[in-house]
């Protein structure tokens, strides 16, 4: 090889790095990464060595017990289905899938595929926090009277009512899509009118959450290899089902969500030019491993929310999702609401509980990856308590059952609904 065609130590180092920043950006998208960086904080904690929190193990039980009674009230025959948005969309009992069902016709099972997929993609990433002012009121349907919906009842009934109007489509005369043209042009004042927001009726995030939608659009647009053409989230399912086997992983899809969804989150959290999303620095995260991924705490819940989201999709069109608990449970302000309502996480100093907290704060972050290690081991006391295997009620179902539910209610007990720590949301997070 002539001396000029070697390459120089400088391209040689250059090279070295983008292949080290290119298996930090992989372990950061991992779920395991994001179980055993979770369990170490939490075992930090319980050494006495978190800033922010104790660990009172004996009020596990106590809560697990909560959560089991909780579920049998729920779903007294304990079939419990999944965690996901679906649920959201059958608020007040009405039968919202049938309605979308009924419009799409004699559609293929994949093309049905594509519109429950486009509806509940679209449908989680405006599923953060609502606040406690505002309400979705839902026009009478036959002889049901209209009725008011609040929280995340309320921006999943909306946001369904947004994607049979066609707010999401490009194309008047297939309203029944979100395409990547139809969300580029979803303003904050067109999202504002669809979800009834006003003076009166205030939805926290509006702006942020009709920008996470734009930036959906341009994603869409620029990857058509993953989400065709016109770009749709609904031809995940051709991507993903390409190999006719039947089945696919829960981890494959949330791994095709995390690559293809990346450029949509904010690039405040990012290891070089690649957005990480919901990964949040905390000192003691990763700190045994070198490497730019050290010190991130990834969480992902949206992308795994999603994930959740797009099991049934993909059942009700015929193919088995296998390996569900690869998935990690949600840290978000329910399930992380329980541990501290319920006693299992205690502030070393309560005056935490009134201050206004950052996503990215210390102790959010850290609050968070406890909620994970934590639903990981209630997960088993509760179904010890159902009589139930791991098979029966994987950590999809626990959630359903619920550890969501039973936070939403002591929630409610002690705080009017408001969840136990002031966080600021920017619609992207919580």
């Amino acid at each position: 090889m002539p001396e000029s065609a070697k390459p120089t130590k400088s391209a040689i180092k250059k090279e070295a790095a983008g292949a080290q920043l290119t298996r930090a950006v992989a372990e950061l998208r991992s779920t395991n990464t994001i179980r055993r960086r979770a369990a170490a904080l939490l075992e930090r904690a319980r050494r006495g060595e978190s800033a922010w929190f104790t660990v009172n193990d004996g009020a596990m039980m106590t809560t697990a017990t909560l959560v089991a009674e909780l579920t049998q009230v729920r779903y007294p025959s304990l079939k419990i289905p999944y965690h996901s948005r679906w649920r959201h969309f059958e608020a007040g009992g009405v039968d919202r899938l049938a309605q979308l069902n009924q419009v799409l016709g004699d559609a293929s099972p994949a093309e049905r595929a594509r519109a429950q997929i486009d509806l509940a993609l679209v449908s989680v990433l405006l599923d953060a926090g609502a606040g406690p002012d505002w309400t979705y009121r839902e026009a009478a349907q036959g002889e049901r009277p209209d009725h008011s919906y609040s929280r995340s009842e309320g921006l999943g009934v909306a946001s369904f009512h947004a994607f049979m109007s066609g707010l999401f489509s490009s194309d008047p005369t297939r309203p029944l899509q979100a395409d990547a043209q139809g969300l580029l042009a979803v303003t904050a004042e067109r999202l504002g009118a669809a979800f009834q927001v006003a003076p009166g009726n205030p939805l926290l995030g509006l702006d942020g959450r009709a920008a996470l939608l734009c930036r959906l659009g341009q994603a869409l647009q620029d990857q058509p290899a993953l989400f065709g053409q016109p770009g749709r989230p609904g031809h995940l399912f051709d991507l993903l089902t390409r190999q006719g086997q039947g089945a696919i992983q829960a981890h494959d899809l949330l791994n095709v969500l995390l690559t293809g969804l990346a450029p949509v989150w904010p690039a405040q959290n990012a290891i070089g030019k690649v957005a990480l999303g919901d990964c949040w620095q905390h000192p003691a995260a990763g700190s045994e491993e070198a490497g730019p991924s050290s010190g991130w705490m990834p969480f992902h819940k949206l992308s795994q929310w999603l994930t959740y989201s797009l099991l049934e999709p993909f059942e009700w069109a015929g193919v088995q999702v296998q390996g569900l608990d690869a998935l990690t449970g949600l840290p978000e302000y329910r399930n992380g609401g329980l541990f501290l309502d319920a006693g299992v996480l205690q502030f070393k100093d309560p005056a935490q509980a009134e201050r206004l907290h950052a996503a990215g704060d210390e102790l959010i972050v850290e609050w968070r990856a406890l909620t994970v290690a934590l639903l990981d081991e209630l997960a088993p006391l509760v179904r010890e308590q159902l009589g139930l295997s791991a098979e029966q009620m994987p950590l999809a179902c626990v959630l359903e059952g619920g550890t969501w539910a039973a936070g939403r209610a002591l929630a409610q007990q002690l705080h009017g609904g408001n969840p136990p720590l002031n966080i600021q949301s920017d619609g992207t997070v919580f």
